[in-house]
């Protein structure tokens, strides 16, 4: 079940928006950013400013997951002056036959996903210093498995830089590395009440959420 409840207005760092309220259980709304509805000024005016919150701690190159996170991390990537950046994939291609595979707990998709990860760029992660970078925290299971695959091919993930967090889920999620997040702005999940009114929820529970977003992969 999928079905619209209004819009909510936000502000991801100096741009304000206007989300979609999507209602994704009787219960339950989101308000959903998907950044390539936004234009392409959008994304590079907020990769900026991500960016600007990520200089001081001297990244070597920027990593996202696919797809929705590849247009964030190049302009993330450009505005630090950095000309490569690494991608996870959650889909199997032709050149991810033997891929470094990195499973993503079935708390936002109903089953078991994996990110994967080309052998071949394992060497321009190792040893450096790696921002992972997407439109919005969720869950936390997304950013979790990429932080363990980071760290598995000996990278150093120094800071997980976001648009939007969403509710509180993704901190118990993330444990100790929720101190790695910094972002442009903050959402809640929307409970809806007998009357059908909706109600902010800004603690959310990671359970509840996870259940009711495996329609919404895009949520992380």
């Amino acid at each position: 079940m999928v079905e619209r409840d209004g819009t909510y207005a936000t502000n991801v760092g100096s741009e304000e928006v206007e989300l979609p309220l999507v209602r994704i259980a009787d219960d339950l709304s989101i308000a959903l950013l998907i950044t390539v509805d936004h234009g392409v000024g959008f994304t590079e005016r907020a990769a900026r400013q991500l960016a600007d919150r990520l200089r001081d701690l001297d990244v070597d190159i920027v990593a996202s997951v696919a797809t929705m996170g590849i247009p964030l991390a190049i302009e993330v990537s450009r505005a630090l002056g950095i000309d490569d950046y690494l991608i996870f994939q959650k889909t199997p291609k032709i050149h991810l036959a033997d891929a470094i595979s990195e499973p993503v707990e079935s708390i936002t998709t109903g089953g078991t996903q994996h990110l994967l990860f080309d052998r071949a760029r394992v060497k321009v992660a190792a040893g450096r210093r790696v921002v992972l970078v997407d439109d919005v925290i969720s869950t936390g299971a997304s950013v979790r498995a990429a932080l363990r695959l980071l760290r598995g091919v000996g990278a150093d993930p120094v800071a997980v830089g976001v648009l939007l967090t969403e509710a509180k889920a993704w901190r118990r999620t993330l444990g100790a590395d929720a101190d790695l997040v910094r972002s442009l702005g903050a959402i809640p999940l929307f409970r809806r009440q007998p009357d059908d009114s909706l109600v902010e929820d800004w603690e959310g529970n990671a359970g509840e959420v996870g259940a009711a977003q495996s329609a919404l992969p895009r949520q992380k």
